[in-house]
């Protein structure tokens, strides 16, 4: 596990409105407080992302998505509980997170991580945090931390030292929403 100092060094970042990179249960990240806009600006800048494509937040558990969203439908909750893989899911967003990581239709993308260092992390810290791939928009994301460009490591506040020599590939999320009509569809699998 990581080293005590690392860990609370994160949570200082984050609580200071500064970026982390760091090892999802996907792969690598960029992060922030989900709810500091500043700080979500500038991960937007950081990646030069265009402003109207929302990124992803990741949680500690459902009760953490429940502060944020309208309603966590009992299909929903079912799906997270013994769906094997790590599952992004589209919720009506309610209140609590600034517009620039909301869609325009007023959803967001919520992922429960499934790693045990990302659910301490989040916990720890108590607010959801944004996950957003470890590089420029329009570029292939890296498959492995080796893969990050160092001209973006430079940029962020506080790489997390841990899992850094990780080679095995982690695909993304599959994303999930519910339809009007109480479907699940799956949007990723």
């Amino acid at each position: 596990m990581i080293d005590i100092d690392y860990f609370n060094k994160c949570l200082e970042v984050l609580s200071s409105g500064g970026t982390i990179l760091f090892p999802t249960d996907t792969i690598w990240g960029i992060g922030c407080d989900a709810t500091n806009k500043q700080a979500v600006d500038k991960i937007y800048d950081l990646k030069k992302r265009d402003k109207s494509k929302p990124m992803i937040v990741l949680a500690s558990d459902i009760k953490m998505i429940k502060d944020y969203v309208t309603q966590v439908h009992p299909k929903l909750e079912t799906l997270l509980e013994y769906h094997t893989r790590p599952l992004t899911v589209i919720y009506n967003h309610k209140t609590g997170l600034p517009s620039n990581v909301v869609s325009k239709e007023n959803t967001i993308g919520i992922r429960i991580p499934q790693d045990k260092f990302c659910q301490e992390l989040i916990a720890s810290y108590g607010k959801p945090i944004v996950a957003t791939s470890a590089n420029i928009s329009d570029e292939p994301f890296p498959k492995n931390f080796s893969e990050i460009k160092p001209t973006l490591i430079n940029k962020i506040d506080f790489t997390i030292p841990y899992r850094q020599n990780d080679s095995k590939f982690l695909p993304p999320s599959s994303i999930v929403r519910i339809t009007n009509n109480e479907e699940l569809e799956f949007l990723r699998d």
